[in-house]
């Protein structure tokens, strides 16, 4: 089992970096990532018939993503889970992927621990802690990404990770490697005016309760971007998806209110229904707030544009959070609800 290690020299320290240092590293984060990626080489130990992906949080969101990116072309069942348990179908005929960055987060564990037990075929990816110590272990395939980074800045390691590892386990070709090289260069190459777009919008948002809505197939995106506002803006913020949007919450806009905030995450890969369906959204949500801002993914991949959300995204989040004077790396209080949950 060829195990992958965390290049000795580090492209820098990252618990020294502010959150914007480490935005702004992204490109070679993944151009890192990308390198590790190459050497890992594994092959199904059997068939599988469906895929879980277990992992919370910054750890988690990039199961989400994949899942909804692949969907389409993807013949095999994937489901990303954020619990303790795992679905009722998970057996010998399921392939799990553990994916925890520090490798302690106790539902993934927990989680694990029953696919074992019912004998699915298990991968991992994480930077250390009890869930590499499990991987080698049982010898599973798994691949070690660096270690001492907020787990939400290492998105980069954790996404190249779960497309080669799905790549290996034959859920798709490899022409993900191509869209995100395309997708990192094309950060690097335009950050600046990313960061300037991203640092306009927070003064937009600035004050106000950011709304996010996008299509279904870039729902986690728009998580990953309530996410990012919620830990580095310390902020409350919702968002939702097209087409179920308009079977529920449209109706729930009734009130004017400035204070609302509603973000558009386009793309020209959205379904032309769902497009029409933003547009017409947008006249009754003009009727109650004036603050509406709209955003259409760069990219000729649904990955490149996925990344290219999210960077903006990661922008607008340490902005706001510059402009309400708040640390943005800080997360105190889930360390103490962890610490108090410890105790039980």
């Amino acid at each position: 089992m060829l195990e992958i290690q965390p290049r000795a020299k580090r492209i820098f320290a990252a618990m020294d970096k502010s959150m914007n240092q480490l935005v702004a590293a992204f490109p070679a984060q993944m151009k890192e990532a990308l390198e590790i990626a190459a050497l890992f080489d594994t092959k199904p130990n059997r068939p599988f018939a469906n895929v879980v992906i277990c992992g919370l949080g910054g750890s988690g969101i990039g199961g989400t993503i994949l899942s909804q990116l692949i969907k389409d072309e993807c013949s095999c069942p994937i489901v990303s889970s954020k619990d303790y348990s795992i679905p009722g179908f998970v057996d010998e005929n399921t392939l799990l992927i553990a994916c925890s960055y520090s490798g302690n987060t106790e539902e993934t564990l927990e989680a694990l621990s029953s696919a074992v037990a019912k004998n699915a075929q298990i991968a991992c990816i994480t930077s250390g802690g009890k869930l590499l110590e499990m991987a080698k272990s049982n010898n599973w395939p798994h691949i070690q990404i660096p270690g001492g980074y907020p787990p939400r800045s290492a998105f980069g390691f954790s996404l190249v990770q779960l497309f080669r590892l799905s790549e290996a386990f034959g859920l798709f070709d490899g022409a993900w490697r191509g869209q995100m090289e395309s997708a990192m260069n094309y950060i690097q190459s335009n950050q600046e005016a990313i960061k300037s777009e991203g640092e306009k919008l927070a003064e937009g948002l600035y004050g106000k309760m950011p709304i996010i809505y996008a299509s279904s197939w870039l729902d986690g995106v728009a998580t990953r971007w309530r996410q990012q506002i919620n830990e580095n803006a310390k902020m409350l913020c919702w968002h939702h998806y097209y087409p179920e949007q308009n079977h529920n919450e449209l109706v729930g806009w009734r009130n004017e209110d400035d204070r609302l905030a509603v973000v558009f995450l386009k793309s020209k890969n959205d379904h032309y229904r769902v497009a029409k369906r933003m547009e017409l959204s947008d006249e009754v949500y003009q009727k109650y707030t004036p603050n509406i801002y709209e955003f259409t993914a760069v990219g000729s991949s649904k990955l490149e544009q996925a990344i290219h959300l999210i960077h903006l995204g990661d922008w607008m989040s340490v902005a706001l959070a510059d402009l309400r004077g708040v640390d943005s790396t800080e997360v105190n209080v889930i360390d103490w609800f962890k610490g108090e949950l410890a105790k039980v």
